[in-house]
């Protein structure tokens, strides 16, 4: 079961590391946060920079986290929000890959709860430094991830134009 979950954890967090540095530091052929700004703020999310950050280090950190084992289930917290966020926000709809579903985010979706709950195997950090995370800590951090994701989803309900449209406050 250690090293099912090392392959798992591995490959999927590697993986979402990935798509965090495409999003941060215009990596593997991202457009980096200037271009993951001006593609939030196209689909109304404002501050779009905050929240290109937001998203970006969701997936670098938590996938890095998640990799490696350490501070679980944090890393599956960071990938399930930003998953979550990634199906509601733009794959609803349609649910294969190849169509632009959301099929490929909902298997990251599940493999990190799946993970979060069973938690990292023998084969982590958290296993070779003995770390564990207080269930106080990590309910108050599931919390602040269901707020964040309910106040991005509600902020960036509005069409752009409307926000664009909207008079100006002094």
């Amino acid at each position: 079961m250690d090293v099912a979950l090392v392959i798992l954890r591995l490959t999927v967090g590697l993986l979402i590391a990935g798509h965090g540095a495409q999003k941060l530091f215009g990596l593997f052929g991202g457009h980096g946060l200037r271009g993951t700004s001006a593609f939030l703020g196209s689909v109304g999310y404002r501050p779009a920079p905050f929240w290109a950050f937001l998203g970006g280090l969701s997936e670098f950190a938590g996938g890095l986290l998640f990799a490696i084992g350490f501070l679980s289930p944090l890393g599956s917290i960071a990938i399930g929000s930003a998953m979550l966020t990634a199906i509601t926000k733009f794959h609803w709809g349609k649910l294969w890959n190849t169509g632009g579903g959301f099929e490929y985010p909902l298997v990251h979706l599940a493999v990190a709860i799946a993970v979060g709950i069973s938690g990292p195997g023998a084969f982590s950090l958290d296993a070779l430094l003995g770390t564990h995370l207080p269930s106080s800590l990590t309910t108050i951090v599931v919390v602040a991830a269901i707020i964040g994701y309910l106040w991005g989803m509600i902020h960036s309900a509005r069409k752009p134009a409307e926000v664009q449209s909207r008079p100006a406050t002094a």
